[in-house]
């Protein structure tokens, strides 16, 4: 297998442009919403279309096991994996209430988790987890390119299903591991910069974490000389599916709303193997983990929310999108003066 990538289209200048103009024809002063015309203007932009699409949405959660936990790097055993797939599929979780609040369609996808596939989950398995970085490259390139083509193929699945937009999370214990070691790789970052507390770890568990993460780095760094190489050597499958579908997303012109730190790290990956990949991406929230600012600043992101939150799911994700659907439904729906016969402002001389 070799890395085949689609090809992305260029955002539309002209959709940007006469979403712009549109809004500035809405009942308000020209801007006076902020944020939430440029959210607009870029769903336009990415879509290629005038208003924007955004009722139908879609979360993808990947969930994989890690290798790495063998070096005792999480608070929470590896098992709880396969043990949160359950309870997403009874619908338990935080993300299941988000989804069901925000009326969006709800996929967990199994890549990788080490443990018999749970009734109600898409099992895409690739392997039953990667193997312990510490020691050995996480994944072989065939294992990388496998889940990299997972996420793709179900960004295109959601572009048959005609979904507006889709909103991107995952579960892994370790993961949180696996993105700072991928993030140290991937720049000049030092674990002290990256490396968090994850599910929360005691100041000695995490300095711990840190030396792991440390000899991992180095000990791959000698051999690393690409992206997608530095993906294969410590990165996740669920990392490498949460990549793909960003790339297959960004060819079908549908938005993408970029959860916490371990799918920033993976739209950075993205951004590195294709970065025209960027420009369909919108993040969500700046979490509590402590690479996760570093790594949007890398991506030159603000994100829209910043609630202190460290879960994970595509939580943020599914918080955001009401912001996302909110923009687009201003542009959608709100009147023109002309519409609604409010006199324009007036140009004053005012000499």
């Amino acid at each position: 297998m070799e890395l085949k990538l689609p090809e992305i289209p260029e955002l539309s200048r002209q959709h940007r442009l006469a979403a712009q103009e549109q809004l500035d024809r809405k009942t308000k002063p020209v801007g006076s919403l902020g944020r939430l015309e440029e959210l607009a203007v870029q769903l336009c932009a990415i879509q290629h279309k005038v208003p924007p699409d955004t009722a139908r949405k879609r979360i993808l959660v990947f969930a994989a096991d890690h290798g790495i936990t063998e070096e005792k790097v999480s608070a929470y055993p590896r098992e709880v994996t396969a043990q949160m797939l359950a309870n997403f599929a009874a619908g338990g979780a935080a993300i299941n209430v988000l989804a069901r609040l925000m009326g969006g369609e709800l996929f967990v996808v199994d890549v990788g988790v080490a443990a018999e596939p749970v009734v109600g989950v898409k099992n895409r398995k690739v392997r039953w987890g990667t193997r312990n970085f510490a020691h050995e490259p996480a994944m072989t390139v065939e294992e990388t390119l496998q889940a990299l083509n997972v996420g793709i193929e179900l960004a295109f699945e959601a572009a048959e299903d005609e979904v507006d937009i889709l909103c991107l999370g995952e579960m892994g214990i370790g993961n949180t591991t696996a993105a700072a070691a991928l993030l140290c790789l991937l720049t000049e970052a030092r674990e002290e910069q990256v490396v968090g507390r994850g599910t929360g770890l005691t100041d000695a568990q995490l300095e711990h974490k840190r030396a792991i993460v440390a000899r991992a780095v180095a000990r791959h760094r000698e051999w690393v000389k690409t992206p997608f190489e530095a993906l294969c050597a410590v990165g996740g499958l669920e990392i490498a599916a949460l990549v793909g579908s960003m790339i297959g997303a960004a060819a079908s012109k549908i938005p993408v709303i970029v959860d916490g730190f371990i799918v920033t790290v993976a739209a950075l990956v993205a951004y590195h193997l294709t970065p025209k990949a960027r420009d369909a991406l919108i993040f969500a929230h700046r979490s509590e983990e402590l690479g996760h600012r570093y790594a949007l600043e890398l991506l030159e992101a603000n994100p829209l929310l910043d609630l202190g939150m460290r879960l994970g799911e595509g939580s943020g994700a599914a918080l955001a999108s009401f912001l996302v659907e909110a923009a687009g439904r201003i542009l959608r729906e709100m009147a023109t003066f002309a519409e609604a016969g409010v006199s324009e402002r007036e140009e004053q001389d005012v000499t």
